[in-house]
């Protein structure tokens, strides 16, 4: 099952695919986390996996959503980051570690990426728009190389 936004890669690369229990021969449900509130390829992916299970032969298609906990770009698979960067997409950096035990910090501003060009490796990148193809992506152009590319936004 592939990601509507980033066809490129599968649901499990992508790591919104949480787990799939079979309760028997004909019943299937399958657990799905968004990558953010409100994303929009939430009900394509739901009604994909429908589509694909049905076909496949089940005929009880459960499809429910989890959010604990909350998805993060460190669950994209290194076989995804891969396929991003094939794509001529950066695929995002490691987020920060989890708070211990307390509140969580929150500053307004985020601090500079270290975005590198998928196309030529140069970390000589510059941002061009925080809003990119879709949501979860920003556009940034290469300075080493000139290329325009879609980066994937740390969350």
């Amino acid at each position: 099952m592939l990601d509507p936004e980033m066809p490129m890669l599968s649901l499990a690369d992508l790591g919104v695919l949480r787990d799939v229990q079979v309760d028997d021969d004909a019943r299937v449900v399958v657990t799905i986390t968004p990558t953010y509130s409100g994303c929009p390829a939430m009900a394509t992916m739901r009604a994909d996996l429908q589509v694909r299970l049905r076909s496949a032969g089940f005929e009880d298609v459960e499809v429910r959503t989890a959010l604990h906990p909350a998805w993060s770009t460190d669950w994209i698979s290194d076989d995804g980051r891969r396929k991003l960067r094939e794509a001529g997409i950066s695929p995002p950096g490691a987020t920060a570690p989890p708070a211990h035990g307390g509140p969580v910090p929150l500053t307004l501003l985020s601090g500079p990426r270290r975005v590198t060009c998928p196309q030529c490796g140069s970390p000589d990148t510059r941002e061009t728009s925080y809003f990119g193809s879709t949501a979860c992506k920003a556009q940034y152009r290469c300075a080493a190389c000139g290329e325009p590319f879609d980066h994937v936004k740390e969350i």
